[in-house]
């Protein structure tokens, strides 16, 4: 056997890098995160409460035909540029960029194929992430092996995903060593759905990721002509109950071997809406002849929540509200500041990471859901 002779000085250096990585993530497990996704519009920087947060997750960065990770546009430059700076007010803040997004994935599958794509997508990232001095990426591919927003996809995406993401963990270790920071971040929004299990190993890839970002909702979405709950913590009494709650897919997660540690509860800050409902059991679980809108919370609070004909409900087994509005057969699925108590409660009795949300600027005017939230999963 050829014996290969290492410098001490390259073995301490790999040895303090495993070490502070280490450290990073037990650390990272003793207390409660609470990352939010912001989008390219409609704030200042006055508008961050970064004292509030533990990630901020810039979305979303352009992975392009080429394969390689780029800003979307000049305004993503700035914004990136913008957020760190708000790093003053935290320094425990750690700001991602996430790449792909409903919309967005279209050259997923292209750019995890061969070895070779792969890399030449991942040095595109390091680059992209040391350029804005980040602190780690966001992999939000929506989905391996299935279209998505017509995206490219393959059968092999399933274990191209978790070769990807293998890679990724190795060549962002490989970085932070280099470049003398504790670690760099690797995270990833995944579905909760019965086709995304089948479809994503999550039992192996945790291994490689510091979070899963479970969007525990839009689990009834702009895609279904019946209407449901979006983002309901248990199932409802109502209705043929044949999708996920999200504590059924934190405990599918749990299941396949993720550790609850890993796990952050998604939230959403937007609701969404069915018109020409039928009008059973106040149009939950009932079928649709019109069309689907989604609106934010700013949106929901100023014109619909208890206004203009909207009657709230509370669905008790569910732990979610919902509104009707009888006389135009309006349904409308949203969360409130009583339900993310129920979820943040969840969250800490079953040693979850923390939660997530999406997205930043719905809740913007009043905050009416992020302060809540934020006392919620603190106290």
């Amino acid at each position: 056997m050829k014996h290969t002779f290492v410098p001490l000085a390259v073995i301490m250096l790999l040895i303090q890098s495993h070490f502070s990585y280490a450290q990073s993530r037990s650390a990272g497990s003793s207390k409660y995160v609470i990352m939010g996704y912001i989008g390219s519009k409609n704030w200042t920087k006055e508008d961050i409460l970064a004292t509030k947060m533990t990630h901020i997750i810039y979305a979303f960065a352009n992975l392009t035909e080429n394969g390689v990770l780029a800003p979307a546009s000049v305004k993503d430059s700035t914004n990136l540029v913008i957020l760190n700076t708000t790093k003053a007010e935290n320094k425990a803040l750690k700001i991602l960029i996430s790449v792909g997004g409903w919309g967005g994935c279209k050259y997923f599958s292209d750019a995890s194929l061969t070895a070779a794509s792969r890399a030449k997508f991942i040095i595109s990232a390091l680059a992209f992430i040391d350029k804005f001095q980040l602190d780690g990426i966001d992999i939000d591919w929506e989905y391996p092996a299935q279209t998505g927003a017509g995206n490219i996809y393959r059968p092999e995406d399933k274990q191209n995903f978790t070769l990807l993401m293998k890679e990724f963990r190795q060549a962002l270790d490989r970085q932070a060593g280099a470049n003398h920071h504790q670690n760099y971040l690797l995270t990833a929004a995944m579905g909760v759905d019965s086709a995304y299990m089948k479809n994503t190993a999550v039992g192996e890839v945790h291994q490689y990721l510091d979070y899963i970002n479970l969007m525990t909702y839009d689990i009834y979405n702009g895609n279904d002509k019946v209407t449901g709950h979006q983002s309901n913590l248990y199932q409802s009494k109502y209705g043929h109950q044949a999708r996920v709650s999200a504590a059924d897919a934190i405990e599918n997660f749990i299941k396949a071997g993720v550790p609850a540690n890993k796990i952050v509860m998604g939230l959403p800050f937007y609701g969404r809406g069915w018109t020409m409902v039928n009008d059973e059991d106040r149009g939950l679980y009932q079928p649709s002849a019109g069309h689907h809108f989604s609106l934010s919370y700013d949106s929901l609070e100023n014109a619909y929540i208890n206004k203009n004909g909207f009657d709230r409900f509370w669905d008790k087994k569910a732990k979610v509200p919902y509104l009707w509005n009888s006389k135009t057969h309006t349904f409308i699925t949203y969360a409130d500041e009583r339900s993310f108590k129920y979820k943040a409660r969840y969250a800490k009795e079953h040693n979850l990471a923390g939660v997530m949300f999406w997205e930043y600027t719905l809740d913007l005017k009043k905050q009416s859901l992020f302060n809540p939230l934020y006392h919620f999963i603190n106290d």
